[in-house]
This record gives C-alpha cells, structure tokens and sequence, in this order.
C-alpha cells in the first residue's frame, strides 16, 4: 500500500489468533497506523487480501463485520450530548442494548456509577473508557467470542488505568477474544503481549514473544537509539533514562 509515492506498507502481515493478544510496536511512520485500518477493514490493501474465519473483509457487509470485530480508534468525536450509557449502547447489536450489558461493559472499565454523566463533560481518559466499554458492548453482542482491535487504547489514561485496561485485555482473551493493540509504550507492550510484531518502513522487522522481540539490538534497529534492556521482572524492560542517540 503507497500514498504520495511513498510506500506505506510493504508485504507486512499479522495474524491475530483467538484467545492471543498481539501488539504492533515501531517508530512514528512504519506503518502501524495503516496496517491497523486495514486489518479493522476501514482501508482495502492494494495487494493481498485481509480474511477473517476465512472469508475476505471486502466481501462482508458491515453490519456482519461488526458484529465480528469491535474497534477502538485512537480517537472518537461524538456530535450529541450523549449520557455515558448512551454512548456505550452505541455498541449494541439491534435488541441486544440491554442496560445490563451496557452496565456490565461500565464496571469492567471502573465507569459504574457514571452511566447518566454527559460524554463531553468527561476528561479524555475516561471517554476513553466509555469507547472501550462501547467497544466490549458490541463483542457481547456479536457473533461467538470476537476480535478487538485498539489504536493506543492507554494514550490518555493515567497509570492505574493503563493497568486496568492491560487487566482487561488478558482477561478478554481469557475469554477467547483475539485482540490486536498498537502500543507505544514498550513496557506496556512486554506486560500484555503474548506476540509482539515491529514494524519499520512498512515492512515488518521482528516477531515473536516481548522476551525475543525487546532486544537491545532490534530497539537500536527500530529507533535509532541505544538502551539496555532489563529483566528485573517477569518480562523484559527498558529504561528511558538509560537510552543514547
């Protein structure tokens, strides 16, 4: 896939697998962004084909396909004072927008008690929130476990709730939920994954597990700077403070 001359994917692919989270890492520009809209069916490939249980996405209607996969995009506009509940109901199949699906979707984001609240009087981290519980409405309501597919989903969120939604990404594929996040942060990255893929100039660099992909030579590659990773914790980590140019 090129814009403008310029190549923005290259060859690159991903497989998502039920019950798996895959993260999508690489610098500002390789791709991740494209390869993203993609996979979610928002952009067609010029080349190659995305399926999903087999079936091309160009040849689901998208009714269908969203109640087979559920997005979450970096970010949302709403055009109406919409509550709270409102919003997450967004995400609900026809006859399927029970307030106790909607409710449940809340808690799971710790949103509870903010059904009622008007989405513009919200702060970015938690309308955040409201577009995941919206995102978790629509997977209950689809067809089988699903996919969900996130762009950034902890860009805006404070500390405990960046946890809270890595909590919430394994315990949804706990429940056999495929879900693929793009995730800047590399430490975030190694808690949550079980398969990280880096891209770079639109082609993919490096995947495997956060242990095989979080090298100290493959971030050099990436990013163009020098660290040590360490292995304080179960799984691999990088310091900031330790990075040169």
């Amino acid at each position: 896939m090129s814009a403008g001359g310029r190549a923005l994917l290259d060859g690159a692919s991903v497989e998502v697998r039920p019950g798996r989270v895959t993260v999508l890492i690489g610098p500002n520009g390789a791709g991740k962004s494209t390869l993203f809209k993609v996979l979610a069916g928002e952009r067609r490939p010029q080349r190659g084909a995305v399926t999903l249980a087999g079936t091309d996405l160009a040849a689901l209607r998208p009714a269908r396909l969203a109640r087979l996969r559920a997005v979450l995009p970096q970010s949302v506009s709403v055009a109406f004072p919409f509550t709270v509940e409102e919003v997450a109901g967004i995400g609900a199949a026809p006859g399927h927008g029970t307030p106790a699906h909607i409710h449940r979707a809340l808690a799971r984001v710790e949103l509870a008690g903010m059904a009622n609240e008007n989405y513009d009087h919200l702060s970015g981290g938690e309308r955040q929130r409201v577009q995941l519980a919206r995102a978790l409405v629509q997977l209950e309501s689809g067809e089988g476990t699903g996919y969900l597919l996130l762009d950034e989903p902890t860009a805006s969120l404070d500390l405990a709730q960046q946890l809270l939604v890595l909590a919430l990404m394994r315990e949804l594929a706990g429940e056999g939920v495929g879900i693929l996040a793009v995730l800047h942060d590399l430490n975030l990255a190694a808690m949550v994954a079980d398969e990280i893929v880096a891209l770079k100039q639109g082609r993919v660099a490096a995947r495997g597990t956060p242990g095989e992909v979080l090298t100290d030579a493959r971030i050099a590659e990436l990013y163009g700077v020098s660290v040590r990773i360490g292995w304080a914790p179960a799984t691999p980590f990088l310091l900031p403070q330790s990075a040169a140019r």
